[in-house]
């Protein structure tokens, strides 16, 4: 097929909505060649890309050690019986224990986030004999059944699935509205994306999340962080949730776990989060979930992620950026504000709509960033784990040429 004739079928029998919209934008891409931190499109358009797809790109796309691990073992192993014990599994859930200092011992394996937060929240309502989640206005834990509902259930309501009286949300950054809402003491569980990213990525103060913690810990709830977009190295630590200090009850992870190459996800939960487990091994099974070649490629992610090398360039990065982003807003003042923890980046500029304007600039421009679903005003700009300070300078200046197009110098 050709650009057009693949738009055509996509909007005829795929996803016709995303098509119009993407349209309406004057953004018509349909990748192609994809190497590192650059795809082009059908047409031979390159475009830097800091979307990363929510984080499933963190190593870059088509990781050539990614790509040879998935070689390796495509021959000898498949996705395994998920009735059964397997090395693969096995290995990948002490791995993924261990990144928690062993406090989360037990791991639950799917396909996708979504599904990953649907464990997370049943694992919660079977310890505490409790059905209310709470969560934030403008959180995003996915598009599933009871993922739908937590956080912004806009999705929910649309299949007529929401349910408000199971779900509440309160602002973000709100202590006193959270403990008022834990207060009655019926609450299984809080959910937060450590630093909530369809929301901008707006930074939680210091002691924001442990404060929601210690309020969980005194009213018999457990802390779920959501770990699905912010996890994985990208704040320079392996969970975002270790840069403030606090211990999840139930840690969430997914999209960068896949390595951009086979689906995996897993949900890892403490002792008494998880002790459905030894009650009743089919409470919840997944055909999918633990794939054995998805876990041979989430160790090989984990092992990259972790290495000494890779977490010099995050640090080394993140400051380059840091440094760089700052001269940028000082010189364009439509950008108001750089939200940054590591390479968890957000741009908010002064325009309610400024993020939306920017990534279809950018995207004219030769980058491909998206904007904030929850807060229009914020572009999400995501750089790779991997990526050089040259490609970074690339990047930026292109922002820089952006910006000077969008403001008019």
């Amino acid at each position: 097929m050709n650009k057009q004739e693949t738009l055509a079928v996509s909007r005829r029998h795929v996803c016709p909505n995303r098509v119009d919209m993407f349209g309406a934008l004057g953004v018509d891409l349909v990748i192609g060649r994809r190497e590192g931190y650059r795809v082009w499109d059908v047409d031979g358009r390159e475009l830097i890309d800091v979307h990363i797809n929510g984080g499933t790109f963190n190593l870059g796309h088509c990781n050539p050690e990614i790509v040879a691990t998935l070689t390796e073992y495509a021959p000898r192993i498949d996705i395994g019986n998920h009735h059964f014990p397997s090395e693969m599994r096995a290995r990948l859930g002490a791995a993924l224990s261990r990144t928690t200092g062993d406090v989360l011992p037990k791991v639950v394996f799917s396909a996708s986030g979504s599904e990953a937060v649907d464990v997370a929240i049943k694992s919660a309502r079977r310890a505490t004999g409790r059905k209310k989640i709470l969560g934030i206005e403008g959180g995003y834990h996915g598009r599933t059944g009871l993922s739908g509902a937590a956080g912004d259930s806009s999705s929910a309501a649309f299949f007529h699935s929401d349910l408000p009286e199971q779900f509440i949300i309160v602002p973000f950054g709100d202590r006193s509205a959270m403990e008022a809402a834990l207060r009655n003491d019926d609450v299984a569980a809080v959910i937060l994306e450590t630093i909530p990213a369809t929301l901008g990525f707006p930074m939680p103060s210091e002691d924001y999340l442990q404060a929601i913690k210690t309020a969980c810990e005194h009213h018999g709830a457990l802390y779920i962080a959501d770990e699905v977009q912010t996890g994985l190295g990208r704040t320079g630590r392996t969970w975002a949730f270790q840069r403030f200090g606090v211990e999840p009850d139930i840690v969430v992870t997914g999209k960068g776990l896949s390595g951009g190459m086979y689906p995996i996800s897993a949900t890892m939960l403490s002792e008494r989060a998880g002790a459905w487990l030894s009650e009743d091994g089919w409470a919840h099974v997944s055909t999918f979930g633990g794939s054995e070649l998805g876990c041979a490629v989430a160790l090989k992610v984990l092992e990259i992620t972790e290495r000494e090398s890779t977490v010099a360039r995050v640090e080394a990065l993140s400051a380059h950026l840091a440094e760089k982003l700052r001269r940028v807003a000082t010189t364009f003042p439509f950008l108001a504000e750089v939200r940054q923890c590591g390479l968890v980046i957000g741009l908010r500029f002064d325009d309610p709509m400024g993020g939306m304007r920017m990534s279809k600039a950018l995207y004219d421009h030769g980058v491909w960033a998206m904007f904030a679903g929850f807060d229009r005003s914020v572009l999400q700009f995501k750089p790779g784990l991997l990526m050089s300070d040259q490609e970074a300078d690339v990047l930026l200046a292109r922002l820089e040429a952006t910006l000077e197009a969008v403001t008019g110098g």
